[in-house]
């Protein structure tokens, strides 16, 4: 096969990279605005973005009026900067996640040119956009995007000094942008995942060398970035006279820390299942190369090139440490993929001239288009197990699928197996497209209860006040008139208990909850319900306070005041989100 034909001069290389470039600045934008914030993630941060504008408290990110002890809060800050500069959420949720993938790009793209060359930095380029996992969270509003940005920005710091220098310059950035990723997330520090090879290689000079003063001077710098948020927020808490603050405090530091890793109580998985269930397709198509790099990487590991077995180790290291905690999400293994493509980066032109690997490719695109038309197909001529499965999630994908399908086999008919990679490039293209677009407009109404909200404040007049026991975010988000919440850490009974007897102190109020969860009150007079019908997986009713009068209430604990999450539309004249 002819490799591509990427010519390594200055002026060939600008090309291809402003094509890259242009390619991916549509790719992850395309499809903003065009959506509402989606569960699980998106609805919790745009409602911390949301209650910092209105409150004016930027210090202790809130959710639905409660303090929010999760995460710190550089993800939230850079939410609501986005959605003021933009006026609405729907045009500035996405808008951080957009541009750490961009951030991300250019690091990964700017480390391989300057160890490998231009032609090694526009495949690594293209190797990272062509991720599964790293265009899908480019395209979503978790906090994990923005954590690889700098993720990666500490590790290009670290390998920028060590491959490249001396550079005490970036070895700080690097340190400096740990301190930043700890701020978003409190993993920020897996750069230092490069430290024990760094340490092997600087003795066998085959590095820069590093002493202990700096590795002093870069902790330092992690530190003081760190202490910047930490430290006032440790004071406040401290010293303050509300004790939830301190709550908040011990939570951030010890429970969301230490305790998530070693005895997590959510997402519990085995150890394998990384391994397994995630970077099978978390790194697809590059795992693809697999059999044909791990050789490569023995022979570069007789060899000690620190290029490759660097970024390597770490990420082997990333798996491993995240493997070891009980807690897993798919999500974590997000920041492995730049170290991946560094590691894979000067084998990649080799690779893309292996006929059976881009035979593989083709083989695998069409697996994926064979699958989604006969899916489509069938689904149109109404197959029972696939209706049922779209009415339960409110969405009928069909002819989505079928042309994407069709997409496959003209792409492979177009360029055929030994272009499979090629192939399989182009449908990702058509598939990312697709999916920002058509996508969007086929699950929206599914995936958020915009719609239902506004037809609630149809039903209770405007300005009607509603408690919401139990209620995802997505439903506090967009609830369209004043709101009510009884502690998200409440459990559910002690909530409608709360409700209760909110609920019959004004007879104008009313009551939002789930059929099932409202069935085990008999209590409420079910002639006065209101059938609001299927939203995000589970049934709703709307029930008026005099529905509730049979119920015994406590009313021992005030409710949580939930403000209308509106913003002012940017002409004055109507509420936008």
């Amino acid at each position: 096969m002819r490799p591509l034909n990427l010519a390594p001069s200055v002026t060939a290389y600008r090309v291809a990279w402003a094509l890259l470039a242009l390619t991916a600045l549509v790719l992850i934008g395309i499809g903003i605005g065009l959506r509402d914030p989606w569960p699980a993630d998106e609805p919790r941060f745009a409602l911390n973005a949301l209650e910092m504008l209105r409150t004016g408290q930027f210090w202790f990110p809130h959710r639905a009026g409660e303090l929010y002890p999760d995460k710190p809060p550089v993800f939230m800050w850079a939410s609501a900067l986005s959605i003021w500069l933009t006026g609405s959420v729907r045009l500035g949720f996405l808008i951080p996640t957009a541009l750490s993938a961009f951030g991300t790009l250019l690091l990964v793209v700017d480390l391989s040119r300057r160890v490998w060359g231009r032609r090694v930095a526009i495949f690594s380029g293209v190797a990272l956009l062509s991720a599964l996992q790293f265009m899908l969270q480019a395209k979503t509003a978790q906090i994990d995007m923005m954590l690889t940005l700098f993720t990666t920005l500490g590790s290009y710091g670290i390998l920028r000094h060590a491959l490249l220098g001396p550079s005490k310059g970036w070895w700080l950035a690097g340190w400096a942008a740990m301190g930043v990723g700890i701020l978003t997330k409190g993993v920020g520090i897996l750069p230092l995942a490069l430290l024990p090879a760094l340490f092997w290689f600087a003795f066998r000079r085959k590095v820069s060398p590093v002493g202990g003063r700096d590795l002093l001077k870069g902790a330092g710098v992690l530190l003081a970035v760190v202490a910047a948020w930490g430290v006032p927020m440790i004071l406040i808490a401290t010293f303050g006279d509300d004790p939830s603050l301190a709550a908040y405090r011990d939570n951030i530091l010890f429970k969301q820390t230490g305790e998530r890793y070693t005895d997590s109580w959510v997402h519990v998985k085995p150890w394998y299942y990384y391994l397994t269930s995630v970077l099978p397709w978390a790194w697809m198509p590059l795992v693809l190369a697999l059999p044909w790099a791990v050789p490569a990487w023995a022979r570069r590991l007789r060899r000690g090139d620190a290029r490759v077995l660097m970024p390597l180790s770490a990420l082997v290291l990333i798996v491993m440490f995240f493997s070891l905690s009980p807690g897993k999400r798919g999500v974590y293994m997000l920041p492995t993929l730049p170290l991946l493509v560094w590691s894979l980066a000067p084998l990649l032109p080799g690779l893309w001239r292996r006929a059976r690997l881009q035979w593989l490719g083709a083989g695998l695109l069409a697996l994926m288009g064979a699958v989604l038309l006969v899916a489509g197909v069938l689904g149109a001529l109404g197959l029972p197990s696939l209706e049922a499965l779209a009415e339960r999630h409110g969405v009928h994908p069909w002819g989505w699928w079928v042309v994407l399908g069709l997409a496959a086999a003209a792409l492979l008919a177009w360029r055929g197996p030994r272009r499979g990679l090629e192939a399989f490039g182009l449908w990702l293209l058509v598939f990312w497209v697709s999916w920002s677009t058509w996508a969007y407009a086929l699950q929206d109404h599914a995936r958020s209860p915009r719609d239902m909200m506004t037809h609630v404040e149809s039903i209770t007049g405007q300005g009607a006040w509603l408690a919401l026991p139990d209620a995802d975010e997505e439903f506090v988000l967009q609830a369209r008139q004043p709101s009510v919440q009884f502690g998200h850490e409440t459990p559910t009974a002690a909530q409608f208990s709360r409700a209760f007897a909110w609920l019959q102190a004004e007879p104008d109020r009313w009551l939002f909850a789930r059929r099932r969860q409202a069935d085990d009150y008999p209590c409420i007079d079910r002639t006065r319900m209101q059938d609001l019908g299927v939203q995000n997986g589970d049934h709703w009713w709307l029930i008026p306070a005099a529905a509730t009068r049979m119920c015994t209430g406590d009313a021992s604990a005030a409710p949580v005041l939930v403000a209308p999450t509106t913003l002012p539309d940017p002409s004055g004249t109507a509420p936008t989100r």
